[in-house]
């Protein structure tokens, strides 16, 4: 793991989201800056943690970091914007809440909409190469599942308490069975579950 490009130069700020790829709940997204002489031995990509590590580490990066915040975009503004533009909207959110104003925004993926006319840097796969970036994939994952875990009582025939949203084959059967619940995002397809064939409908509009 390395550290942020520029964190020794100016204020940075490590962006992440989670729950672009699910079928239910909102996505969320986190904004974290480090100090700049941050290191941690298994701070990674939150998808190659288990939960009690993402758990130990969200304390940790809540009580390190400079400054932090999450954020969520709810599934009906999915719907109504398309993914893509509402995992951006996420982050801009969670940049927009943060104490302390970055100079230098670092995200994970490929893609991103300018924020307030700050420079920033798409680093694909970037939560398992950059302290900051995984930090923020920590924040926006265990917020999320813990969202997850709230609602899943309400509608125990999708199990979210175990896919947390994601289109596992028992969901997207579910889906099938009983149709969409209030927390599903509509404009998402449900395929053939015996396929993994699962795409958003509307995942890679582009912005405008």
């Amino acid at each position: 793991m390395l550290l942020p490009y520029y964190q020794d130069v100016f204020v940075e700020a490590g962006c992440d989201e989670a729950g672009r790829g699910c079928l239910a709940g909102p996505v969320f997204a986190a904004a974290v800056i480090l100090p700049r002489d941050f290191s941690h031995n298994i701070l990674t990509d939150s998808k190659q943690l288990k939960a009690e590590e993402r758990d130990e580490l969200r304390v940790f990066i809540e009580n390190n970091a400079l400054a932090w915040a999450v954020a969520e975009v709810d599934h009906e503004e999915i719907d109504r914007i398309n993914i893509l533009n509402a995992s951006f909207l996420a982050m801009h959110k969670a940049l927009d809440s943060l104490s302390i104003r970055p100079e230098h925004v670092l995200v994970d993926g490929n893609r991103f909409k300018k924020y307030c006319e700050l420079p920033h840097t798409c680093v694909v796969k970037g939560d398992g190469k950059y302290f900051s970036i995984a930090a923020a994939s920590i924040l926006a994952k265990t917020y999320r599942d813990e969202f997850m875990q709230r609602i899943a009582g309400l509608h125990p025939e999708y199990e979210w308490h175990s896919n947390k949203g994601y289109p596992t084959i028992k969901h997207r059967n579910a889906v099938l069975k009983h149709g969409f619940s209030p927390y599903h995002r509509k404009t998402f397809r449900v395929t053939d579950p015996q396929l993994d064939l699962f795409q958003p409908s509307n995942a890679d509009v582009e912005l405008v």
